[in-house]
């Protein structure tokens, strides 16, 4: 017991981070006013650390610690209780401590106390001649050892510490990077960023056992950290459940991956042996006084996202990947922007082809965007990107009402086709969707049997029984499903069978190996029978040359599309392509 309470109160001091700070006159004023009050000449402030006492603030006295060991105020801070030792040479502990060795003889101490109930050292008052002391010394002795833990809560609250942690926060780990910058600019160094958990892992360790599962994880975390770094290094607390220090000078980069995976193997132990954690460790190199502060952080953090694809889960800053990251947020803030720019995005549309007579039977609606600085960006970037945040609805949105006004337009001149339009699976989270596309057909005056909506399997995998509830209500409003990248997504057959979709479509990656040998066909074949059994309309994507469409109406496929056939037009362009496909029909 006594060793987990000393492992305790050890751990409050260094929370502080009062150890091996500079003199404040915050606390010599007071340590002042407790030798005049005694009529000592020596007086300090005395914090217990495992072998030490140190001194925060001292008067009379040239050294700033003395060993622990027999030191009156390790008794104070142990027992949290006032100490008065009337002779030190008197006293069989005391008679060969260092204190008496110095010539001390009167000692009292009045106990330095967290709200938690830990002893951090004390507020005492030496002489060089034995004496007792008053009730009303003693009373003002710890009415100023309460002024002094007033001033070291204020310390520690002055937006610097994190509460929780007790460790440096985000804003002093900038101000201590400004200030290396001045003493030591020019010197390498590495900024080490510490992630203790993926973002599910937090959530279901909360979820079972409440946020308090979070506290004791960021405490744990801290504890291992302080542990590992030694009194002589700091790590900064800058977010939920990350935190960052400084490798020590001069490290290698190879040499440092040890230790990293060492610490990263004790903080993946967690709180609870219940829940198993991924923690994240990223590193980024910097020259001190040439990386702005804020930059080195982000860069860390950047690292520390890409360990999530590594074994273990360190990453060394990789400029290629931030780059990739920056644009891809450049790319997102600036969709939001394009959405409302008529010049930026258009549809283009592609042909969708019946192989048994080649004839256009629908075209698929293509999003694109022309970036008013980077110019054409490809939809397999920026798609993904939209699809992961609430832009998804407004760009759906965007592309039905344009789409359905394009294939009204089309029916009316005598285009007689069937639009289909990509969804994402944002749109099945939505309650009304199914509501909102009837609302659109009729805005647009069009027959729900000429359009038809694309979803990708793993779409409607990821919440199953929303989205079959959404395709049901789409189904009974007329509106055709088709399945988008066939073969690419993660559902089983049994679940194939419930979806009320007319129309698959094999992904592209298939269909371009298709003529490369006997198994790339009996795979392709395979998958034509398969959703032939299940009643599905087969539609292949990806097709490039003659062969290929041979190939595949021979295996029984219905339709086809890619650029054998046509690639993505623009809307003039696919009205003069249909006019001469019709044209080429009726002449022969």
């Amino acid at each position: 017991m006594a060793d987990r309470y000393e492992a305790a109160r050890l751990d409050a001091l260094h929370r502080l981070n009062l150890l091996d700070t500079s003199p404040s006159e915050a606390f010599d004023r007071i340590t002042r006013l407790a030798s005049q009050i005694f009529g000592l000449p020596v007086a300090a402030v005395s914090l217990t650390d495992h072998d030490r006492q140190w001194f925060k603030s001292r008067v009379g006295v040239e050294h700033q610690s003395i060993p622990r060991d027999k030191a009156p105020c390790a008794a104070v801070a142990e027992s949290s209780a006032p100490l008065v030792v009337p002779d030190l040479l008197s006293d069989s502990h005391y008679a060969t401590s260092i204190l008496a060795g110095q010539g001390v003889r009167f000692y009292a101490g009045a106990p330095l106390t967290t709200r938690d109930g830990f002893g951090l050292g004390a507020l005492c008052v030496l002489g060089p001649e034995p004496r007792s002391a008053t009730d009303a010394e003693m009373a003002s002795l710890n009415d100023l050892a309460q002024m002094v833990m007033t001033q070291i809560e204020l310390t520690h609250a002055m937006g610097r510490i994190d509460p929780l942690s007790g460790l440096p926060n985000r804003t002093q780990f900038l101000e201590d990077l400004e200030d290396l910058a001045r003493d030591t600019p020019g010197t390498r160094r590495l900024a080490v960023l510490v992630d203790l958990a993926r973002a599910d892992q937090l959530d279901n360790g909360a979820r079972a056992l409440g946020s308090a599962y979070i506290d004791t994880l960021v405490q744990e975390g801290a504890r291992v950290l302080r542990a590992k770094l030694g009194p002589k290094r700091t790590a900064y607390h800058v977010a939920l459940t990350k935190f960052v220090f400084l490798a020590p000078r001069n490290v290698d980069d190879i040499e440092y991956r040890a230790p990293l995976e060492s610490l990263l193997r004790r903080l993946s132990k967690g709180p609870d042996t219940k829940f198993g954690l991924n923690g994240m460790i990223g590193v980024a190199p910097f020259i001190v006084g040439e990386s702005a502060p804020n930059d080195v952080l982000r860069l860390a953090y950047s690292a520390s996202l890409d360990a999530c694809n590594h074994e273990p889960a360190i990453s060394f800053y990789s400029s290629a990947e931030d780059t990739a990251h920056r644009r891809r947020f450049t790319l997102l803030e600036d969709f939001g922007v394009a959405l409302e720019a008529p010049a930026q995005l258009r549809l283009v549309y592609q042909p969708r082809i019946d192989l048994a007579s080649r004839r256009c039977l629908g075209a698929e609606a293509l999003l694109r965007w022309d970036h008013p600085t980077l110019g054409e960006v490809s939809p397999a970037e920026f798609i993904p990107i939209v699809e992961q945040t609430s832009l998804a609805r407004p760009t759906t949105a965007k592309v039905l009402d344009a789409g359905l006004a394009q294939l009204a337009a089309w029916l009316g001149s005598g285009i007689a086709i069937r639009l289909s339009i990509n969804v994402s699976a944002a749109n099945l989270d939505e309650a009304d969707f199914a509501q909102r596309l009837q609302l659109y057909l009729l805005k647009h005056q069009v027959p729900p049997e000429t359009f038809e909506i694309e979803l990708t399997e793993s779409a409607v995998m990821e919440n199953k029984a929303r989205s079959l509830a959404q395709l049901a209500a789409i189904e009974a409003a007329g509106i055709a499903i088709a399945i988008d990248d066939f073969g690419t997504g993660h559902s089983s057959l049994a679940y194939l069978q419930q979806l009320p979709a007319k129309v698959v479509k094999i992904d592209q990656s298939f269909v371009r190996r298709l003529t490369e040998g006997e198994r790339e066909r009996t795979l392709v074949r395979s998958m034509i029978s398969l959703s032939h059994d299940l009643g599905y309309r087969v539609v292949a994507e990806g097709v490039e040359t003659a062969e290929a469409a041979d190939v595949l109406f021979d295996t029984g496929c219905d339709e086809a599309q890619g650029y054998f056939f046509a690639r993505p037009m623009e809307v003039g362009e696919f009205e003069r392509w249909y006019a001469r496909q019709d044209a080429a029909r009726a002449a022969a």
